[in-house]
């Protein structure tokens, strides 16, 4: 398809728009993210490299959550530049009316949260994760570590001088089953093997049901109920896999099947995949409603009413997901409502304005 010289103009203005925005929110990134990471390693004598690594390695996650913003602001100078230059007067009298023009510019943000959600998602998650992994080596999380594979629940905990490796085939709220836990002194050398049924880990005092254990002797002893001392509960290990934003697409797929294997819950996943698919169709909706509000509001106001402007939506639409997000998760509607109501709320609400704007 040949692009007309007014499409190669608008593609090129609210390309370089977006790019000095998304500038100065990586600018101001660095500099908050350098300052939390100096006050992190302020305990360390590591100098500044890791600082700066790890705040290049984690800006791009941030980046990511508030392209949304990004976009709302780039919309709006673009059509306040158009409007100042008296461009958009200069369009219509050539036969080119507003619908054109915005619908030239959602279609680009449609493109562009295609391309966010393909290649740039993707390596923000695996910069995400080695930040995390990093992260984890300075502090006291190393000795605690949970992970879900396609043979179960594994979990690392260093506690009285044991480590205990645990390997449990279901997890589901509160409870593990069918549990072996391996137990090694400090020096790695094997103490026991308990086999339990079923474990109560709603605190960290479990209770073990119908357990069998083996001591380094091989003699077996078999309990009815017996407790265990833990630095986990059920919160806990639920919040060790709560960081979904450093998983690529691909991991998140994967993830889902070995929670599926343990009876784990995949709503938190579902959830976070559900907002990946919707990302394109949230920036193009925000991009609409920032075009059609510049479009029905007077002009004679500074740059700064527009910048207020533009955070009071973003707040105003963050809350609207983050309440719907809420109660998504805690399964009180359904996921797709969760998140497809406010985008199918600010379409409607953008359609509405779009009847008018053509008088303009």
């Amino acid at each position: 398809m040949i692009l007309k010289v007014y499409q190669k103009y608008l593609i090129k203005e609210f390309t370089l728009i977006s790019l000095k925005i998304t500038f100065i929110f990586l600018i101001l990134g660095l500099i908050m993210g350098l300052l939390e990471e100096l006050n992190f390693f302020s305990d360390y004598d590591v100098g500044y490299f890791y600082p700066i690594y790890l705040v290049l390695l984690n800006v791009p996650s941030l980046i990511y959550e508030i392209f949304p913003f990004i976009f709302l602001l780039s919309s709006q100078f673009l059509f306040l530049k158009l409007l100042e230059n008296g461009e958009l007067n200069a369009f219509k009298n050539n036969g080119l009316d507003n619908v054109k023009i915005i619908t030239l510019v959602t279609s680009l943000s449609f493109i562009i949260g295609i391309f966010i959600i393909i290649i740039f998602y993707n390596l923000s998650a695996i910069m995400k994760f080695e930040y995390l992994n990093i992260k984890k080596n300075f502090t006291k999380d190393n000795k605690y570590l949970a992970t879900i594979t396609e043979n179960g629940l594994w979990i690392k905990d260093e506690i009285n001088d044991q480590i205990n490796f645990i390997n449990a085939n279901k997890f589901t709220i509160n409870t593990l089953n069918e549990v072996d836990i391996i137990q090694l002194n400090k020096n790695f050398e094997f103490q026991s093997n308990i086999k339990a049924e079923k474990i109560n880990i709603k605190n960290n005092n479990w209770d073990l049901y119908d357990v069998k254990i083996i001591d380094n002797n091989n003699k077996i002893e078999v309990i009815e109920k017996m407790s265990f001392s833990s630095n986990f509960n059920y919160n806990e290990i639920s919040k060790l896999f709560s960081n979904l934003s450093s998983l690529t697409l691909w991991n998140l797929f994967e993830l889902k099947k070995n929670y599926i294997s343990i009876n784990y819950s995949t709503t938190e996943i579902d959830y976070h995949f559900q907002r990946i698919v919707a990302y394109p169709f949230l920036i193009t909706i925000i991009s609409l409603l920032s075009a059609i509000l510049m479009l029905n509001l007077k002009f004679q106001k500074p740059k700064l009413f527009f910048i207020v402007l533009g955070i009071l939506l973003s707040v105003i639409i963050y809350y609207v997901n983050f309440f719907f997000g809420t109660m998504g998760k805690n399964e009180k509607i359904p996921l797709l409502v969760s998140i497809w109501t406010p985008i199918i709320t600010l379409m409607i609400i953008s359609l509405i304005g779009m009847i008018k704007i053509n008088e303009k």
